[in-house]
């Protein structure tokens, strides 16, 4: 066994392990790890301490500095954490300190000093290691250059199927392998869940998922999926559907149907076929009103898999870097939750090619394009713009979506369908209206204008005391100006645009 293999019941990579040891001992005097799971980091160095044979601390505002293979608190002033470090700076002991949510003293300009001057004391046979261990740690610009930071591994595939075993029989009372109601494809799915979380917190889902008789249904994995989701996104910047529109109540668009079910199979394979990757993404492209959004939730839908949404107005922050960072850590959560189909709606309005935001949008647009470009996990892009002129044309080049759909207003065809899901939608028996007749008389109107003027109708029905009828239809449609007559002229050159660079959908 190597020096730095830990015991095999431990939940520790190896490769963690030896990569931690190696920045400990090549002198790195500043650690920072950010997590919430504090007792992995915790039996980490508590391993390291065991191998290297070194003094091993902890600091909390609320006990100060303690040895933690003793339990002994040194004494009760170093609560005060200016005093902690200077205490740690007089040790010659070559300890390892773990300062936990040490990140509010960051501020104090004492307290960066004294932490910078630490890492550039030449230590010699006095070296010292401070770890910053916090759920989320800003370093000031002083300190950035001269810590490393150390991101905690997730449990494998393996460990979250061993967590799972164990979990089912402590549920059920059982001293079996596994209770039989627990079969394997069911661990598969769940472990496929699970991936990507800390092992405290994939027990604490697998906990709640499993039933005291050690029976995991499907609502427990819809509740693993969505408990999964609410700690990948703290901040509230991305949303979650579960339950998106299936492909049945979208209208229309037989082009993009086609081209989605022909590749759901491989986007769904666990290894796609031999020469085919699994598809990355589509830009929606179209009117206003004419059913994109429904069809980015269709897609999840068709695919079987979550349906997250992107706000890119809640990603923008008032501080240099802040905007770029909310969207790499949304884009890594989605990376977190695959497969699934991450929608952005209306992008051109978060990825403008001006400079007016000093430049915020031009450095979000980078991040995009990287995470585009290099992303491995099954995670299907789904982009929906009204305004192509907007646009940047490093987003729009060839290669950079899988397709181009452009979504124009209903056929005639397509607005009787409309008009009849929407009918029956709102408990009127579409057979008994002249959908046909109707969708003569609504040439130009959206599917959102076309449910609008149901809407309407209903309501003037209700003011009269009546049923709805086909007059009250027809009085609403005379009384409408569609979107087509109103923005006539940029609509049209939409549609110029999209008539060589876009395909029908």
């Amino acid at each position: 066994m190597s020096d730095f293999t830990p015991p095999a019941d431990s939940g520790i990579h190896p490769a963690e392990l030896s990569e931690l040891s190696a920045m400990v001992r090549s002198g790195s005097s500043l650690i920072v790890i950010e997590t919430h799971d504090e007792p992995q980091a915790l039996k980490l160095f508590v391993e390291l301490r065991r191998q290297l044979h070194r003094p091993l601390f902890q600091w909390t505002a609320t006990r100060g500095l303690s040895w933690i293979e003793r339990e002994q608190v040194l004494s009760s002033e170093f609560e005060d954490p200016g005093k902690a470090l200077a205490h740690i700076v007089q040790r010659r002991d070559q300890g390892i300190y773990l300062l936990k949510d040490f990140h509010p003293y960051l501020k104090d300009p004492v307290i960066i000093r004294r932490l910078r001057e630490m890492t550039r004391i030449d230590q010699g046979l006095h070296a010292r290691t401070v770890v910053l261990i916090s759920p989320q740690l800003t370093l000031p610009p002083e300190l950035e250059k001269v810590a490393r930071r150390f991101v905690l591994k997730t449990p494998g595939r393996e460990a979250l199927r061993a967590m799972i075993r164990e979990e089912a029989v402590r549920r059920a009372g059982l001293r079996a392998p596994m209770p039989d109601a627990l079969c394997e494809q069911t661990v598969e799915r769940l472990v496929n869940n699970l991936d990507g979380l800390t092992l405290k917190d994939a027990r604490r889902l697998a906990r709640n998922a499993i039933q005291d008789d050690g029976v995991l249904d499907e609502h427990g994995l819809v509740e693993v999926m969505r408990g999964k989701f609410e700690l990948l996104n703290p901040d509230g910047v991305l949303g979650f559907e579960l339950e998106t529109a299936r492909f049945s109540q979208v209208a229309g668009m037989p082009n993009l149907k086609r081209w989605l079910e022909l590749r759901a199979s491989v986007f769904n394979a666990a290894e796609p076929p031999p020469g085919l990757d699994p598809p990355k993404g589509m830009l929606l492209l179209g009117v206003q009103g004419c059913g994109k959004s429904l069809a980015a939730r269709a897609a999840a839908g068709l695919f079987g898999v979550p349906l997250l949404h992107l706000d890119f107005g809640a990603l923008f922050n008032r501080y240099h870097g802040e905007s770029e960072r909310n969207l790499r850590e949304s884009l890594a959560a989605a990376e977190l939750m695959a497969p699934c189909v991450l929608w952005i709606d209306e992008i051109e309005k978060g990825l403008s090619s001006s400079d007016s935001d000093g430049g915020t949008s031009r450095r979000m647009l980078g991040t995009l394009l990287t995470w585009m470009a290099e992303r491995k996990s099954r995670v299907f892009l789904a982009a929906t713009a009204n305004d192509i002129t907007s646009l940047p044309p490093e987003l729009v080049r060839k290669g950079r979506f899988d397709e181009i759909f452009f979504v124009d207003l209903p056929d005639e065809a397509t607005r009787a369908e409309v008009m009849g899901i929407h009918l029956s939608r709102r408990g009127q028996k579409a057979e008994l209206f002249p959908v046909e007749a109707l969708a003569q008389a609504t040439e130009g109107f959206s599917g959102a204008e076309l449910e609008h003027l149901v809407v309407s109708a209903l309501y003037v029905a209700h003011a009269e005391g009546q049923r709805l009828t086909v007059d009250h239809l027809l009085g609403e449609i005379d009384a409408t100006r569609p979107l087509s007559v109103v923005m006539a002229e940029p609509i049209d050159q939409l549609r110029q645009w999209a008539s060589t660079r876009s395909v029908p959908a």
